[in-house]
């Protein structure tokens, strides 16, 4: 899960850079490109087998349910909420 000490958290966080433009993925593209990147990286930099992608495809999923947990329900709770429930 996502909840690591606020030293990692500050190491891992987007910066800006010299540019002063942010390293801040912008659109849904920029965000597929910034996660595939750091599974990428990490394939890179440990074993090439097995256990690795299937490390990879965990912490995606996890990642994914966790999301959902967190950020998608609530919204659609409060959607359903303002719109009517389609399951009556």
């Amino acid at each position: 899960m996502p909840y690591i000490d606020q030293v990692r958290r500050d190491v891992l966080a987007y910066h800006n850079n010299d540019t002063g433009r942010s390293n801040f993925p912008l659109t849904a593209g920029e965000l597929n490109y910034c996660i595939t990147t750091l599974l990428v990286d990490y394939l890179a930099h440990h074993a090439d087998n097995y256990q690795t992608r299937n490390d990879i495809l965990g912490a995606i999923e996890g990642a994914k349910l966790e999301f959902v947990r967190r950020a998608v329900n609530d919204y659609e709770d409060t959607k359903i909420k303002s719109n009517g429930d389609v399951y009556k």
